[in-house]
């Protein structure tokens, strides 16, 4: 019963969905680089949904490190 309880105790906090988050947050990165390369005509709704969407997932993933997985 003991070594059952040892072995629950040390599950990892870290799922696969915590992964897609991180890659996710990547995408949205590119993203708002090429939204600012643009020359000509900038569309600046996109630009600022993108930095919106991106503040979002950086909180969240400071969250979800540095709360969870750290914790």
């Amino acid at each position: 019963m003991f070594l059952a309880e040892e072995a629950a105790a040390s599950t990892s906090t870290v799922n696969t969905f915590d992964y897609f988050m991180l890659l996710f947050t990547v995408l949205i990165f590119i993203g708002l680089i090429r939204l600012l390369r643009v020359k000509p005509n900038k569309n600046y709704f996109a630009i600022g949904w993108t930095t919106l969407s991106l503040l979002v997932f950086l909180v969240i993933d400071y969250i979800m490190i540095f709360k969870i997985w750290m914790a």
